[in-house]
């Protein structure tokens, strides 16, 4: 392999000589070898990006000549869409607080716009990662507002298939909105509700969710680009400072505004802390109801086997016909890496130190993989699980009548003792509550129709009772 020399102020490093990354992004492959991971394709694309920005704005000052600028931004358009990203060699889990990763962007555009000017790769005396690339930034700057944008590039389709769940939800929940079922706390029986509304209250805490991330989103459009080193603006141009965010929020079409206070953006990532806490919050509630579906879904014969899940695969290699709940496994154990992630988010936005947060990548690292893996989750809970599931309305029905759980709804008549006796000899005996009542001889036949209708204590509205699908 052909290589040539590069230098930088630790020494002299032999890079391929077709290599658009430089020795910068040779070093940093060397000294962090962790993940095997790069950095996130739309980091990748939001780096380029910003430094295609940069380079306008340095050439209306005056501060970059038009023909370097021109080759940046045909690297960086090419960049973003796609080409050069196997350039791109730094892990994902980097030291620097995000310099490798910077530098990594500043090498590869530096040396396709030398190529573009006819140059030989390595030949920095016609465009330069710092000097031109990186004018008037720092990585300190730089990257946080890189993640930003990534957040806000991929967000949006966790929310798409957060919508489509909800949507999903909402059909269930009026399919099975004359589904009489046992509501449970505890585990234990508690009174009658309807199938619906357990869809319904899903479907609820999924609009919730959508609210908070969308939330939390605008924390991700507030920049501390111009800021550079920690905020003071060194080495940034007044017309530079004045213009980015601007020429940035063009580029990418958000409206991006910058920091009030740019030394709090710099060391502060509290923003990432609360989008995080909004994608965990998701992932807990989307964990919960898929337990909630195993519970519902357990059986056939010996579980509550109020539901059917659509069966998707063959359940075990050595019991014939089993089939599993694993749609709802694999989304809790999504919601579980998430938490992880969060925990992990946590810690390092708390352990920044001074003027400058240096844990940036693991933060960027845990935060997209978190919306990577739930938008991916979502979307299969909903086309694989949700959207098939049916009722087995006649066994919700035999639960609901058989329940001593309905004796709650005879205290304001007989009271609370001779209610609760109801209930323990309904246990005790297999009798049903309505049989023992009027055994017992407590209430007229007509009062305990009225007492004891299902319908009613399951709150199903009086004008469905006559639907053909309400029992």
């Amino acid at each position: 392999m052909n290589m040539r020399i590069e230098a930088d102020s630790i020494g002299t490093l032999a890079v391929p000589t077709e290599a658009y990354y430089g020795v910068q992004s040779s070093r940093a492959k060397e000294n962090f070898a962790i993940t095997g991971t790069n950095l996130h394709p739309e980091l990748v694309k939001s780096l380029a990006r910003i430094k295609k920005a940069a380079a306008v704005v340095n050439a209306q000052s005056g501060n970059l000549t038009a023909v370097k600028k021109d080759a940046i931004v045909q690297a960086c358009d090419e960049i973003m869409a796609g080409y050069f990203h196997e350039a791109f060699i730094v892990d994902a889990i980097q030291g620097g607080a995000g310099t490798s990763a910077n530098m990594n962007a500043n090498e590869v555009i530096a040396n396709r716009a030398i190529e573009i000017l006819g140059g030989r790769k390595g030949d920095y005396r016609i465009v330069h990662p710092n000097d031109d690339v990186n004018l008037c930034q720092s990585t300190n700057d730089v990257f946080p507002t890189a993640g930003k944008m990534t957040v806000l590039q991929i967000l949006p389709e966790l929310i798409a298939e957060l919508e489509k769940l909800e949507s999903a939800l909402g059909e269930k929940a009026e399919a099975f909105a004359g589904v009489i079922k046992m509501g449970r706390t505890q585990m234990q029986d508690a009174v009658p509700t309807t199938l619906g509304r357990t869809f319904r209250a899903y479907q609820s805490f999924v609009k919730r969710d959508i609210r908070h991330l969308m939330s939390a989103a605008e924390e991700m459009k507030i920049l501390n680009l111009g800021g550079t080193a920690i905020g003071n603006t060194i080495n940034a141009t007044p017309e530079y400072l004045e213009n980015i965010t601007a020429f940035v929020s063009e580029e990418v079409g958000i409206a991006f505004t910058q920091a009030d206070d740019l030394f709090d953006a710099t060391q502060n990532v509290d923003g990432f802390v609360r989008v995080s806490a909004a994608i965990k919050t998701a992932a807990v509630n989307l964990s919960k109801m898929s337990n909630d579906l195993r519970l519902l879904s357990s059986g056939p014969k010996a579980g509550i086997g109020e539901i059917n899940l659509p069966a998707k695969q063959n359940g075990s290699s050595i019991m014939p016909g089993k089939v599993n709940p694993v749609i709802p496994e694999v989304v809790s154990q999504v919601a579980f890496r998430v938490i992880g992630n969060d925990l992990t988010i946590t810690m390092a936005a708390e352990s920044g130190q001074l003027e400058l947060n240096a844990f940036e990548p693991i933060i960027f690292h845990s935060l997209f993989e978190s919306i990577d893996c739930l938008t991916h989750a979502v979307a299969t809970l909903t086309a694989n699980c949700i959207t098939g599931i049916q009722a087995n309305e006649m066994i919700c029905y035999k639960q609901v009548e058989e329940s001593a759980g309905i004796a709650t709804a005879l205290c304001p008549t007989i009271g609370y003792q001779k209610a609760s006796a109801i209930a323990k000899e309904s246990l005790e005996t297999g009798k049903t509550v309505r049989e023992l009542v009027l055994e017992k001889g407590l209430l007229t036949i007509a009062e305990t129709d009225s007492i004891l209708d299902l319908k009613h204590m399951a709150g199903i509205p009086a004008a469905m009772w006559l639907r053909d699908k309400v029992i």
